[in-house]
């Protein structure tokens, strides 16, 4: 079998978390076995689909590495090939007109409420007689469904699932103007694009007994289908808006990497023994579709945390640069004039869990400040600093190779003549160069802010304690 998986969403927002892991899932299991993986944009709910969504799903899965092999492919485009299946179902006594009116269906709907039964198309229209349709209605087409027999199959994350066909009515597959509606589209496309596999959400499971039996009418095989779990917010309910960042792109705007989110998302619903760090390569070489779980997952910002870390310390930092930069970007830093952004990542990844933060707390590598934190100031630069600070700053300057090497031991050096302990030197230096009592290690920090920034801003500290000593 030639193995092609396609992703097709519909461009009425963003793409969010759920809709990325079908994406991945999709895509994993058309390359782990060979296949071809199709972009498709069902976009044929007009009123609704826009040109932002539409950029808004590309963007993401061209950040998060979701290369298609064929798309995207708009139904919207395919509008003349519906109709014409329309017009064959027709034909071949699989589809028929239906004239009953919005307030028939409504009244109908409540009446079976009432009674306890399930809601559907009671077939009013299904035999009538053409001499008796009424005139000046136009009607919708609805599918002919079977009245009897089941519809079974073999689900690849959910094993054997069987409706009977009398739990299903007769859905209609065009509107009054032609229109296609959703199941009937899907299945046109699924039969003609080739798609073996269809991979999607278990919102979908109502869904496929009805484009089976369409398929079936068609004298067309179904794919085969895998029904993935839903994605629950931390509070237990289904994930939504209200649970956060919920969009891809607002996760790269939050400063997560894609390997991270990648990650993160192949792990919500599917494992490989107890191993939690996967490549997009291990993913590729060992996703298989049976060992999907069937249980919704959990979504957990502690852990995607806890996977960005990993991967801002793991590649290479030159890679991470690059994502980097973005935040920059968008804090209106310009990082000319300071330090390579591969230094930043070596110095930083440890500390800070998204490149956002990363970002925010390296502001002092390329922009001065000035005034310095109120609280460290007073703790630290006081009078009794300033012998240690001069000491220090003569060291500095002296140095002519500005490395961390170079700046670790004049620090020791200057604590070893002045009969201090390395604190009494490291944190006033810390608070002169960083205007706060936080910072990388010092010798660190001085060799990304540079030599002349550093002795800039020691000064600047130097006049704020001559200005406390008069005070005094």
């Amino acid at each position: 079998m030639t193995i092609r998986t396609r992703f097709a969403p519909s461009p009425t927002g963003f793409l969010h978390v759920g809709g990325a892991r079908t994406a991945l899932f999709s895509y994993l299991h058309a390359r782990a076995n060979d296949g071809s993986f199709i972009l498709r944009i069902e976009d044929t709910d007009i009123e609704r689909s826009t040109e932002a969504s539409i950029q808004a799903i590309m963007d993401g899965m061209n950040w998060l590495g979701l290369e298609w092999d064929e798309g995207p492919i708009f139904q919207t485009d395919r509008f003349p090939r519906y109709a014409e299946v329309i017009e064959q179902l027709k034909a071949e006594g699989e589809a028929y007109p239906c004239y009953c009116s919005k307030e028939r269906l409504e009244k109908l709907r409540e009446g079976q409420m009432e009674a306890g039964l399930k809601p559907k198309y009671d077939g009013k229209c299904r035999d009538m007689d053409p001499v008796d349709t009424p005139a000046g209605i136009t009607p919708v087409t609805r599918f002919r469904n079977p009245l009897e027999g089941e519809v079974e199959w073999n689900d690849l994350v959910r094993g054997s699932i069987t409706i009977s066909n009398d739990e299903l009515d007769d859905l209609v597959i065009a509107r009054p103007d032609g229109s296609p509606t959703y199941n009937f589209t899907v299945v046109v496309d699924d039969m003609d694009m080739g798609i073996s596999h269809v991979i999607r959400g278990d919102d979908h499971i109502n869904n496929t007994p009805r484009q089976i039996n369409i398929y079936r009418a068609l004298d067309a095989e179904p794919p085969l289908f895998g029904h993935v779990p839903m994605i629950l917010g931390e509070d237990g309910a289904r994930l939504s808006k209200r649970h956060g960042a919920v969009g891809v792109t607002q996760y790269r705007d939050d400063g997560y990497l894609p390997e991270a989110l990648l990650n993160y998302l192949v792990r919500l619903g599917w494992s490989h023994g107890d191993e939690e760090i996967f490549s997009i390569d291990d993913m590729v070489r060992l996703f298989d579709i049976a060992d999907v779980n069937r249980k919704p997952s959990s979504f957990n910002t502690e852990k995607l945390n806890w996977l960005n870390q990993h991967w801002m310390r793991s590649l290479p930092a030159e890679q991470v640069a690059e994502a980097l930069a973005w935040q920059f970007e968008l804090l209106g830093i310009d990082t000319s004039t300071g330090p390579a952004l591969a230094d930043i990542v070596s110095v930083q990844a440890e500390r800070v869990k998204t490149l956002k933060e990363m970002a925010e707390q390296s502001r002092m590598f390329y922009e001065d400040f000035e005034e310095f934190d109120a609280n460290a100031a007073k703790k630290n630069l006081r009078p009794v600093s300033r012998e240690p600070v001069e000491a220090i700053r003569a060291a500095l300057e002296a140095i002519e190779e500005w490395t961390p090497e170079n700046l670790h031991q004049a620090i020791i050096d200057t604590a070893e003549t002045m009969g201090l302990n390395m604190g009494k030197i490291a944190q006033p230096l810390r608070v002169a160069v960083c205007g706060s009592g936080v910072s990388p290690s010092i010798d660190k920090t001085l060799w990304l802010v540079g030599k002349e920034r550093c002795l800039k801003r020691i000064d600047m500290a130097l006049e704020f304690i001559a200005k406390r000593e008069a005070a005094t």
